[in-house]
């Protein structure tokens, strides 16, 4: 069948004297990796905290459950879309006999378990201590003695499974759709409309999307469903790496001028359970809570930067700041695309960085992160909306409906400050010739314009020595 046929809606993007007319829709975050438990290869909504559970604890190497926590912590109870490849075969390693020594009712395993942990006696016979009455083993891997036949000194024997983070494949991550259209990893999320009712629109893998075959992945994915993918820089990276890495030189996967990428630098800080200290995690889970956040309390059309990222503590390196200097460090990797952080004296750490991956190749306002969302919301949206209208005798009436029905719901955005006043659907008779009306083809034009965030505020110093004229 040709190309050209459609039976559906379709909007077709332009760009007018250098503005874009563009559409979208919201924050539903799409989670692909892994976790100690919970359903696995099943697109898994999850609402809030309750359901996030069914995933486990944040255990060293699973990444869903962490992420799942930090975007509770910004964004609350909001719908998250999550997939889980872990296989407690492939992905595991025998740990077995490992001695460990209790020492003031208490002793911690190497690593965190993954199944029921088997208690020996140091010379291999079964131990006669009983789980949740002699002793607990939690989820990290922590002992401890609950009666006194546990005695400090003595030593055990442990067998268990533990995670094998690097046996997590990316093919395992990215999935696929057989020959019976069972799907896996990522391919899961083209269900998300049909079960759910809404499409992804943030995908995210954190401690996986550095890799440059998960981004590729994601890429492919945002670009399917009008979404943003987040793309973290590898752990350690230096600054001059990151910038670096825009280049065709660079050594990270920062090279690309794609509108939906997201490019984030450095890891930040937040409470680790495993740890009970703070540890580094993958900029990208804070910055889907801000993006969600921001969406809830302001508006999709509101840039996510100058934002507040609550729960960090802190950052992998110091980030130079100064709102006006456009040699800090801040500003230079903003100038390639790269969103930061702002932290400076009595400010918090603060997202700092409007645009995409497109700047700066692109001059388009679509290099604005939230332009390119914004105007995927507009689109989507006002393509559901035309589903009634399919099908439907074309008549001046349809006509006359469809036009007013977008032009409706952008009267509406302009009262909300979406978009600006002069937004607007028409119907251009050039546009529509005979032949097409006759083939059941009808072309509305859509015409508006998103705010761009306020990004560069100047002001003109003028001394003025008449001023000096009003001494009486």
């Amino acid at each position: 069948m040709p190309a050209t046929y459609l039976h559906g809606s379709e909007t077709i993007e332009l760009e007018i004297g250098g503005q874009t007319v563009q559409i979208v829709k919201s924050s539903i975050v799409a989670l692909v990796g892994v976790a100690p438990k919970g359903p696995v290869n099943v697109l898994t909504q999850c609402l809030n905290a309750a359901d996030d559970a069914q995933f486990g604890d944040p255990l060293p190497g699973f990444n869903i459950p962490k992420t799942l926590k930090i975007l509770r912590a910004l964004a609350g109870s909001s719908p998250i879309l999550v997939v889980n490849t872990f296989d407690s075969t492939g992905n595991t390693t025998q740990v077995t006999n490992e001695v460990q020594v209790v020492t003031g009712g208490k002793l911690k395993l190497t690593a965190a378990p993954v199944n029921t942990v088997v208690v020996n006696n140091n010379d291999g016979s079964a131990a006669t201590i009983v789980a949740g009455t002699d002793y607990s083993i939690d989820s990290y891997g922590n002992f401890k003695a609950l009666s006194s036949l546990v005695t400090d000194t003595t030593s055990y024997k442990f067998t268990y499974k533990k995670l094998n983070s690097a046996s997590v494949t990316n093919s395992q991550l990215i999935g696929a759709v057989d020959d019976s259209n069972h799907r896996t990893g990522l391919a899961l999320f083209d269900l998300a409309f049909n079960l759910f009712g809404y499409k992804p629109k943030i995908f995210l893998s954190p401690q996986y999307s550095s890799i440059a075959a998960i981004v590729a992945a994601m890429a492919t994915a945002a670009a399917k469903f009008r979404a943003v993918y987040l793309v973290d820089a590898p752990y350690g990276t230096t600054i001059s790496g990151a910038i670096s890495g825009r280049g065709v030189g660079g050594t990270i996967v920062f090279n690309t001028a794609d509108a939906r990428a997201v490019l984030l630098y450095p890891f930040l800080k937040t409470y680790d359970d495993a740890t009970a200290a703070d540890a580094d995690y993958p900029y990208s889970a804070f910055m889907a809570g801000v993006i969600i956040a921001n969406d809830l309390n302001n508006g999709y059309w509101f840039s996510p930067s100058n934002k507040p990222i609550s729960n960090a503590t802190g950052s992998e390196r110091t980030i130079e700041w100064s709102v006006n200097d456009p040699n800090c460090e801040a500003n230079q990797l903003n100038s390639v695309g790269i969103t930061t952080i702002a932290a400076g004296y009595g400010t918090g750490i603060l997202t700092w960085g409007n645009r995409n991956a497109a700047f700066p190749t692109s001059a388009s306002v679509k290099n604005f992160i939230n332009i390119r969302r914004a105007d995927d919301m507009v689109i989507e949206t006002m393509e559901l909306a035309a589903l009634k209208y399919i099908d439907q005798p074309l008549t001046q009436a349809l006509i006359d409906t469809i036009r007013e029905a977008g032009n409706t719901f952008l009267r509406t955005l302009i009262s909300r400050g979406a978009v600006l006043p002069g937004s607007r659907v028409v119907y251009n008779k050039d546009d529509n010739s005979s032949g097409d009306l006759a083939a059941g083809k009808v072309v509305f034009e859509r015409i508006y314009m998103i705010p761009t965030p306020a990004e560069r505020i100047t002001y003109k110093d003028v001394l003025d020595i008449s001023l000096l004229n009003q001494f009486k």
